[in-house]
């Protein structure tokens, strides 16, 4: 009797193991690495795309990437998240926890190079450029704000924090020869915030650095009459010499209700942003998938319309390799200072 008892403990024993073993196979085989590259298995790899707040642009077109990237890559699955945009979106990027961030120019430089907000460089590569932002100052006509310096003594919000809108303002408050000590009131708020804000009178004056014809400023145009702040050469020549990530740019007439004239304004360049660590098949593939379909983007917002294999030149910082594989098989020419040192030691 005593063998039968340890027979049968010794098949439970056995099918005990077993079932664990199966256990930790599945696990296995639904994990990804720490590149966002999956492991032997074919399982599925999971991409977190960092955008920024819904009033903006880079959510639609996050939004946008996603399901491309989705439909068009086998074993993807990609999504976009609310962020507090560039600044945030550079450090979610560096440690990991997003794989792709849409990111300004001018925070990816300062990313890339450990300065200003960051206190050490980031572990970052470009692998497209989207398109341009463009700074647009908001108000209504009624406050009789017409200029830069006009914000002085006014409740002003200067952008999300952490957003790459606030960084280019403090940038150009300074340069202007202003510091947020000259407003009388200082707001850091999400551009859909700031909509609302303008529309029942708790705020003067929003900040928008984005793309021409974004949702929240329409949606403010449609019911009260705005004004866009437009900059004087001077104040342009100022920006654009002190920072060379900045250029001079213009918000067409009629982008707005109501907005009937260009408005001269300072602009940057959108970038898309991965890790080094990427897998170069992995970017090779994200970067050939969004370049191949444009369109679908487009369709979705026209700032798309800047995502060219051409403006690839305004990138602030080195490209990932497997960027460059699919530029260079375009025949694009990479500018030297664009190769990063991972592709120049090989």
């Amino acid at each position: 009797m005593a063998v039968k008892k340890w027979v049968k403990f010794g098949r439970f024993r056995h099918l005990a193991f077993l079932a664990v073993l199966l256990v930790f196979v599945l696990v296995a085989g639904c994990t990804t690495s720490t590149d966002g590259t999956a492991q032997d298995g074919g399982q599925t790899v999971r991409l977190s795309i960092a955008t920024g707040g819904t009033g903006g642009i880079y959510y639609p077109y996050g939004g946008g990437m996603a399901s491309l990237l989705s439909e068009k890559i086998s074993g993807v699955e990609a999504t976009a998240e609310v962020t507090g945009a560039s600044v945030e979106n550079v450090r979610l990027v560096h440690t990991g926890e997003a794989q792709i961030g849409l990111v300004m120019g001018d925070v990816a430089y300062n990313g890339y190079h450990g300065l200003k907000d960051f206190e050490e460089p980031q572990n970052i590569r470009v692998l497209f450029v989207m398109y341009p932002n463009l700074m647009q100052i908001v108000t209504l006509q009624e406050y009789g704000i017409e200029s830069f310096t006009d914000l002085k003594g006014r409740n002003v919000s200067v952008g999300a924090p952490g957003s790459g809108t606030e960084f280019f303002m403090n940038a150009v408050t300074k340069t202007l020869g202003m510091s947020y000590e000259d407003f009388s009131k200082v707001q850091r708020l999400p551009f859909a915030d700031q909509t609302n804000a303008i529309k029942n009178g708790t705020l003067e004056v929003g900040t928008w650095v984005v793309g021409a014809g974004t949702s929240s400023i329409m949606d403010l145009a449609t019911t009260e009459k705005i004004k866009v702040i437009s900059f004087t050469d001077e104040e342009l020549e100022k920006i654009t010499q002190a920072y060379p990530y900045y250029s001079k740019a213009v918000l067409p007439a009629n982008t707005y209700p109501g907005q009937d004239e260009d408005v001269p304004v300072p602009g940057v360049w959108n970038v898309a942003i991965v890790s080094a660590d990427m897998s170069e098949e992995l970017a090779y593939n994200i970067t050939k998938t969004i370049l191949e379909n444009t369109d679908k983007l487009i369709d979705i917002h026209k700032a798309a319309r800047g995502t060219t294999l051409e403006n690839i030149a305004h990138s602030p910082i080195p490209l990932h390799p497997g960027a460059i594989k699919y530029l260079e098989e375009q025949g694009v020419e990479i500018p030297e200072h664009l190769i990063p040192p991972e592709a120049k030691s090989e």
